[in-house]
């Protein structure tokens, strides 16, 4: 071997020039630091509100990422009921009916003024035809809190038809 010649950690390839050492020298620092562990910058505070934990995981809905939607709605529950209620829509979009159902009920025991959440509680047990007693109070309650929605009457109606 010359005088400007070197092996490779391998010992398989001589390196030839100068610039060559030193890219090995780097590739061999990389791997010491790759294997080293860092800092780790842990952040104590949400840097979003529940608001836009609400927004964000409102857009992902439309983009049809519903697993980061409900991941994004359980952050904004932590403060803000109403999530519940978004997390209750995805589960019947994904159609377990058992998830929506609980989180309806979570949106209406945190929040007992939230005509959305006994609507689609009724909603639900009109789409399973079962409870139908239970939905159509479920509707009248929702239609009690905000009697200008027409969508709580076409709810009530429905579960009316088909009882």
């Amino acid at each position: 071997m010359g005088k400007n010649k070197l092996l490779d950690f391998m010992g398989k390839t001589e390196i030839t020039s100068p610039a060559s050492s030193f890219w090995l020298l780097g590739i061999i620092c990389l791997l010491f630091l790759t294997s080293c562990s860092f800092p780790r910058i842990i952040i104590l505070d949400d840097p979003l509100s529940p608001e836009e934990h609400i927004n964000l995981g409102i857009v992902y809905e439309k983009k049809g990422e519903l697993d980061n939607a409900i991941s994004e709605f359980k952050k904004a529950s932590k403060k803000l009921p109403l999530a519940y209620l978004y997390i209750g829509n995805i589960y019947m979009q994904k159609n377990d009916l058992a998830g929506a159902e609980e989180n309806y009920r979570k949106a209406i025991r945190k929040q007992p003024e939230l005509a959305d959440a006994y609507n689609n509680l009724a909603w639900l047990y009109y789409v399973k035809k079962e409870n139908l007693k239970e939905a159509e109070v479920l509707a009248l309650k929702a239609l009690e809190l905000n009697p200008s929605n027409t969508n709580y009457k076409d709810t009530l109606q429905k579960i009316r038809e088909l009882k």
